[in-house]
């Protein structure tokens, strides 16, 4: 049994829902509503664009296409992680692309070799969508990781300059916001990986139950991509802030961000 077609017309359906929220922004004074729409607008002509442009990845299928265009959703993820965090460009983006690339190719050729034992490790209808699954959850986890970290240091400059002053290096002295940072990155997927199929049906699986698949069969791959996501978030983000803090601080161990 195949997927139900949607017209394309139907999902504007859903602004029906979108019009009482800009009534009660509105009402209340909440400036939401213009991020809303930006949001909603900007989301239907990226989702478009890409769609009209895997149809030919996906027809063409080539290992250096393929290759080309899961660099692109590194760097474009790296970037954003960049811009989010408040670090700079220059120095940061590349520590940031290596650390948060590095970890998820790795894990996709992994999957796509041994677990999947495909013959194609980079065959476009599994590279590009389960790389797009482990880039979206690891982007959330770098940022709410690297964001703690940086933020808690600056926060608390004072302590940690009093911890260098009692002779304690820098490793030693950041020791207490690195563990919270990485803390605060896997708790989500942590919590969501404890209650998946009780809280909710994940978007893989999901998925997958719609295009036809056995229910057992969409479970397996959803097992797989799950524990994929949660360990390359986890080395994601020491990779990350490890190397990112190489150009945080100066000769001195002073904090420069």
């Amino acid at each position: 049994m195949g997927v139900q077609e949607i017209p394309f017309y139907t999902p504007f359906y859903l602004l029906i829902f979108v019009l009482p929220m800009v009534i009660i922004n509105v009402k209340l004074e909440i400036g939401l509503n213009k991020r809303i729409i930006y949001a909603l607008f900007r989301m239907t002509i990226q989702l478009v664009l890409v769609g009209f442009f895997l149809q030919y990845i996906f027809l063409f299928n080539n290992l250096w296409v393929n290759s080309a265009y899961v660099l692109f959703m590194i760097g474009a993820a790296g970037l954003s992680t960049v811009k989010t965090c408040g670090l700079t460009i220059k120095n940061q983006f590349l520590p940031i692309l290596i650390g948060f690339g590095i970890p998820n190719l790795v894990m996709i050729l992994f999957i796509n070799h041994f677990v999947i034992g495909l013959d194609n490790i980079f065959d476009a209808q599994y590279y590009i969508p389960l790389m797009g699954m482990l880039l979206g959850n690891s982007l959330s986890g770098n940022i709410i990781g690297i964001n703690t970290f940086y933020t808690g240091l600056k926060r608390n400059e004072r302590q940690y300059q009093y911890q260098l002053a009692l002779s304690a290096n820098q490793w030693e002295s950041t020791l207490p916001w690195y563990k919270e940072a990485i803390i605060a990155c896997m708790n989500p997927i942590i919590a969501s990986t404890e209650t998946i199929g009780l809280v909710s049906l994940p978007g893989m699986m999901t998925g997958q139950i719609l295009g036809g698949s056995m229910p057992m069969t969409a479970i397996v791959y959803q097992i797989v991509i799950m524990g994929a996501i949660l360990i390359s978030r986890y080395f994601g983000i020491h990779f990350s802030i490890l190397l990112t803090r190489k150009q945080a601080f100066d000769d001195y161990d002073r904090l420069i961000l």
